[in-house]
């Protein structure tokens, strides 16, 4: 199985941690065992990563899944990061258009079209993506890369029971506290997390990260 299949496997909850910056971190994930990392490659990110920064990523590969975060990203950079081999998934956290990823599915590349959530008409169109799993996070215009506030779950519960074949992640203020009534709650394939994972913005607490894959095991 791969790392895509196991993290998209809807038997369990997976975490991924978002806003990775360090190689250090990276390892630390893989031997707590966590199933995702995600690289922000925004620059208006307060976790950027700067491509050249970046090429620790093929010294992981195979070891946890590499998801690379683009915001209103023309295609070029994510597909060359993907030939380099540096990132498993593509990531799109902004305004894409169904028509916007046309050329990731050309490509066969996988991506995860995160949508932020203010109400139930903002998902109409999740399912014309195409994509290997829709991630929901909290509705913030302008503000992309997560903004650490919770939405309404009723929506996302609803979404997935609406689209039973549709993988669904669900991100935007998840914090240990109530990790495990989200993944109870929404029973998404993941959850998604960066600002309730870290000491400060892009360095990882691992106290915190083994809290959050403790309460998805119990």
């Amino acid at each position: 199985m791969t790392c895509l299949h196991r993290f998209l496997d809807p038997a369990s909850v997976s975490l991924k941690i978002c806003g990775v910056t360090r190689h250090a971190d990276a390892a630390q994930l893989i031997a707590l065992g966590v199933h995702a990392l995600g690289v922000n490659f925004w620059p208006g990110s307060k976790r950027y990563l700067a491509t050249a920064d970046a090429t620790w990523l093929q010294e992981v590969a195979g070891k946890i899944l590499r998801v690379g975060v683009f915001v209103n990203e023309p295609v070029e950079m994510p597909l060359e990061l993907i030939r380099e081999g540096l990132l498993d998934v593509i990531q799109l956290h902004g305004d894409e258009t169904p028509a916007d990823a046309e050329a990731y599915r050309a490509a066969n590349i996988p991506f995860i079209k995160a949508i932020g959530v203010k109400s139930r008409g903002d998902l109409l169109h999740a399912s014309a993506y195409g994509a290997a799993a829709i991630l929901l996070d909290a509705h913030a215009p302008g503000v992309y890369g997560g903004t650490g506030e919770v939405f309404d779950w009723n929506v996302a519960s609803e979404f997935r029971q609406q689209h039973p074949g549709l993988p669904l992640i669900l991100a935007g203020g998840i914090v240990v506290e109530n990790a495990a009534l989200a993944a109870s709650q929404v029973r998404p394939v993941a959850l998604d997390v960066a600002s309730g994972a870290e000491l400060t913005p892009g360095i990882k607490d691992f106290v915190k990260i083994q809290a959050l894959l403790a309460a998805l095991s119990a």
